[in-house]
Parts: C-alpha cells; sequence; structure tokens
C-alpha cells in the first residue's frame, strides 16, 4: 500500500475512535510558526509571547485562583442571559410565527431593535443600572433573544400547515397541536437560533466585561492591557477560542444534527 495512503488510513482510523484528535491536528502547524516566530526573536518576547509563556502564565493564574474563578463568572453569565434570552423568545417567536396579527404588530418592532447593536446600549444601560451584572445580563439576553426569535419563528412557519389541519380533525385541541405538532416541528430551528445566538452572546459578553466588568475573562484581558502584560491577553484569546469550540463542536452541533434528525423534515 502507499505509504501516504496508509497513513492516512491510520489516521481515518485513529480519529473516528477518538474524535479529539481531528479537533487538534489542525492547529500543530500554528503552533508550530507560532513558536519559530517567537523564538526567531523577530520581535520582542514582551510583545510577542511564546507558546511556553501562556503554558506557565496558565499555570501560574490556575494556580492562584484566578482564571478559574474568572471563568466561572463568565460562564454563569452567559448561562443567565442565554436561559433568559431562551425564556423569551420562544414563546414570542411561536407566538409570532402562528398569529398574522401578531407578526404584524411584533415583525417591524424586532426588525427595528435587531438594528441597534448590543454595545450601542452600554451608554445607557451604564447611566440606567451602573457598572454590574444587571448591565452584563441585559447586554445578553439582548444578544442572544432575536436569534433565537427569528429562527423560532422560522421553524413554526416551516411546519406543514397540513399536520396541525390533520390533528384539529381528529379532535386535537390547540395546546396538544403546539405541544406534539408545531414544538418538534420547529425545534430544529430553534436550537440552531439558540447555536447562534449563544455565539454572539459569547462575544458580547466579553466586550461588556472589557468595558464595565469587574471580573471574567474579558477583564482578565482587559486588566492585562493597562499592566502591559502581553501573555495574558493571548491566554485570554486562546482561552475563549478553545471553550468556544469545544461547547459549539462537541455539544451544540451534535445536539443540532440529532434533533434535525430526529423531529426536522430530513428526507434520505
Amino acid at each position: 500500500m502507499n505509504p501516504f495512503l496508509k497513513t492516512w488510513s491510520a489516521y481515518t482510523r485513529a480519529t473516528t475512535r477518538w474524535p479529539a484528535i481531528a479537533a487538534i491536528v489542525p492547529f500543530i502547524p500554528v503552533v508550530l510558526l507560532w513558536t519559530l516566530i517567537a523564538e526567531s526573536g523577530m520581535f520582542p518576547r514582551a510583545f510577542f509571547p511564546g507558546p511556553g509563556d501562556v503554558v506557565q502564565s496558565f499555570i501560574t493564574l490556575t494556580y492562584k485562583g484566578i482564571l478559574p474563578d474568572y471563568l466561572q463568572d463568565s460562564l454563569i453569565r452567559l448561562v443567565t442571559g442565554a436561559a433568559v434570552g431562551m425564556a423569551l423568545g420562544i414563546p414570542l417567536g411561536i407566538l409570532i410565527g402562528n398569529s398574522r396579527r401578531a407578526h404584524r404588530v411584533f415583525w417591524p418592532i424586532l426588525l427595528f431593535f435587531q438594528a441597534i447593536g448590543d454595545i450601542a446600549w452600554l451608554p445607557i444601560l451604564l447611566i440606567w443600572f451602573g457598572f454590574g451584572l444587571t448591565t452584563m445580563t441585559f447586554v445578553i439576553v439582548y444578544t442572544v433573544l432575536f436569534p433565537v426569535v427569528l429562527n423560532t419563528v422560522l421553524g413554526v412557519e416551516s411546519v406543514p400547515r397540513d399536520l396541525a389541519r390533520a390533528a384539529r380533525s381528529l379532535g386535537a385541541s390547540p395546546a396538544r397541536i403546539l405541544w406534539e405538532v408545531t414544538l418538534p416541528g420547529a425545534l430544529p430551528n430553534i436550537i440552531t437560533g439558540l447555536r447562534n445566538g449563544l455565539g454572539y452572546g459569547w462575544r458580547a459578553l466579553i466586550a461588556v466585561e472589557m468595558i464595565v466588568g469587574t471580573s471574567g475573562i474579558g477583564f482578565m484581558m482587559f486588566d492585562a492591557r493597562r499592566a502591559g502584560s502581553t501573555v495574558e491577553i493571548v491566554l485570554g484569546m486562546i482561552i475563549l477560542g478553545l471553550l468556544w469550540y469545544i461547547v459549539d463542536a462537541w455539544i451544540l452541533a451534535p445536539i443540532e444534527r440529532a434533533t434535525g434528525q430526529r423531529w426536522g423534515l430530513v428526507t434520505s
């Protein structure tokens, strides 16, 4: 067998057995290039730290308890904001998708406020609520809300009307039609909206923590800027990317695929 094909076959078997390998391998050239540039002396180490410096910073901040506390604060804020955004967005999306009258009333309002970026609210939020958890939670909820609402509306409208008519002809109540027909049919789109909303909410949270936070990964990066610690900024960026990759690729994406296969209009 060709050595290349033999190596590729072994790699395929390994990634099938351990999917994490497929996620790590593409980053190896990036880390090697990063190491070569850092070790070449092309840039001062204070401005361009190497992978070893970042690992050492990770160990130090973890040992001191700073990084775990900040990461926990960021995750709690994201989960809280996402939960509130879902609690508001899914019922509103179902209402708009099911009712033409509600669509005429709420749709223009949704489009208007969707055009106003989450960060644009910060000046007035700081006047209303100050530098605190309420301001950060509002921004996350605002960011998560629109993808959830819009995708829920799309999901409800994509459910064939004949299914609801058939259920109604069999004596199903409106509540049962909603629970057993509309929601399962719209669920794949709802999950997609949640996935997108969490991605936007994560980025918005980091931006808000940089501006108004007193803890969290965003605050850690901004505080490192004031201290001139480039290595902590790079560490924060890596943590943000890795954490979201794990959440999206290993949790949200499989849920989205499983939901689409179970309840989506999948033909194969």
